[in-house]
């Protein structure tokens, strides 16, 4: 038997002995963080909880599991090790990136604010992304009154869709990148990812030149002036970031093209990160809002997550045909409505476990579902659903909120969560049965 067989093997046998309630610490947790933010706001708001919950869910299971495959827990906790590690770096390396200045707020501005935005994204993540452009934004579009439907597609594009195109961009591609999908693979969504983010950049520009009309005729003085009178000349501080930055990429590149040691790959990015620290004054972090906590909620709430899915993602591997998913269309839509209530990326490793049992593979490798006949088309499939429905509600990714909160400290009136649902419902829908049609039928 070849060494991918073996594995597979290896991964059904887990995914057999387990029984099917196995799955329901991991429902429980996904469930958790859609419902307690709504449910018990002040509960869920301290870290700690968030640990709690954590423990309370995924340590038995860990434990279980340990005595049962003690390789399964070790290869989670060095998928969670990797995969905070580069958020952290992420996070605190684009967080010592300031955008000074102001745009005019005009309706062509801030177009083109929202498609560096889609570009930037895939280069430092929809988290960095968020964090750099959101607070420019605010300034620009300070000088008018309707300014909800700036933010709302803001999270469609910077916060999700733009973030396609590499593993770097958003958190379940880089799961992906950590079970074995190439690095440069993603690239192949380009062009899902230039329909999706083309096609929203050119409607928001009609939807706010609507507006901004509308405003103008009801403002006093011509509202083209007093944009650009408070317009102040924009540069970017803390460019040496964009160094470190690059080193990051080059060593994701170099850990899938090179086969790096595990450990490796991490000691080289928190080594970045160090350097970003030392070299990047703290004022300029200050200046950013910066802080640790969507870090540290981050880690809490993934520690349960990594820890709950071992068992999940073994019994979708073994008996994940018995869902009905076949088609790439299938797996779009299945991905993409999980990936609008529950987070996007352990959706995208549930999904990609039961086609990688329909195709016969492990999913601890998804490289081998690549080699499988049909396997690269729903691949692409659930990699775009996690990515792009992730913008379908405040719930399906972790900047939406990030950028709903931002917004409403600047004083912006943001949708509250059935209203910013008709809003995706009448923009995103569509174009994702468009999408369907386009690329997965």
């Amino acid at each position: 038997m070849s060494e991918g067989g073996a594995a597979a093997a290896s991964a059904d046998a887990l995914g057999l002995r387990l029984p099917a309630w196995s799955v329901v610490p991991f429902g429980l947790m996904l469930l958790a963080i859609a419902v307690l933010p709504i449910a018990a706001p002040r509960f869920w708001e301290h870290h700690r909880n968030k640990l709690l919950v954590s423990a309370v869910l995924g340590g038995p299971v860990a434990l279980w599991i340990g005595l049962l495959e003690p390789g399964a827990v070790l290869h989670a906790a060095h998928e969670y090790a990797a995969f905070i590690v580069l958020l952290g770096a992420l996070f605190v390396i684009s967080g010592g990136i300031v955008v000074r200045g102001t745009l005019a707020g005009t309706p062509g501005e801030n177009a083109v604010l929202l498609a560096i935005g889609a570009v930037l994204a895939s280069l430092i993540g929809t988290t960095g992304a968020s964090m750099v452009l959101v607070r420019p934004l605010l300034r620009a579009s300070s000088v008018r009154r309707d300014r909800s439907h700036l933010f709302v597609f803001f999270i469609f594009v910077v916060a999700n869709a733009g973030g396609l195109l590499t593993p770097l961009g958003d958190p379940p591609l880089f799961l992906g990148f950590l079970r074995g999908v190439p690095f440069l693979w993603t690239l192949r969504l380009f062009p899902i990812w230039l329909l999706v983010n083309g096609v929203l950049v050119l409607l928001f520009f009609a939807v706010d030149s609507r507006i901004f009309r509308k405003e103008d005729l009801a403002t006093p003085g011509d509202l083209d002036r007093i944009a650009v009178a408070h317009e102040v000349p924009v540069h970017v501080v803390g460019g040496l970031n964009f160094l470190w930055l690059g080193g990051v990429v080059a060593i994701l590149v170099a850990a899938g093209t090179l086969g790096l040691p595990p450990g490796v790959p991490e000691a080289g990015m928190l080594l970045l990160v160090a350097l970003a620290w030392a070299t990047t004054p703290q004022a300029l972090r200050e200046e950013n809002g910066f802080g640790f906590g969507p870090l540290v909620e981050v880690a809490a709430l993934f520690a349960g997550i990594f820890a709950t899915m071992i068992p999940a993602l073994a019994v979708l591997n073994a008996r994940g045909a018995a869902l009905g998913l076949h088609a790439p269309w299938h797996f779009f839509w299945a991905t993409g409505i999980l990936s609008s209530f529950l987070d996007n990326a352990p959706t995208y490793l549930a999904l990609a476990s039961v086609g990688s049992g329909l195709a016969g593979t492990d999913a601890a490798d998804l490289g081998l579902l690549l080699g499988h006949p049909g396997g690269p088309g729903i691949l692409k499939a659930i990699s775009a659903g996690a990515v792009l429905m992730g913008a379908n509600t405040y719930l399906g990714n972790g900047p939406n909120f990030m950028v709903k909160a931002i917004a409403e400290r600047g004083g912006v009136q943001m949708p509250g969560f059935f209203r910013y649902l008709l809003w995706s419902g009448l923009i995103l829908v569509p174009l994702f049965v468009a999408v369907t049609f386009l690329f997965f039928a």
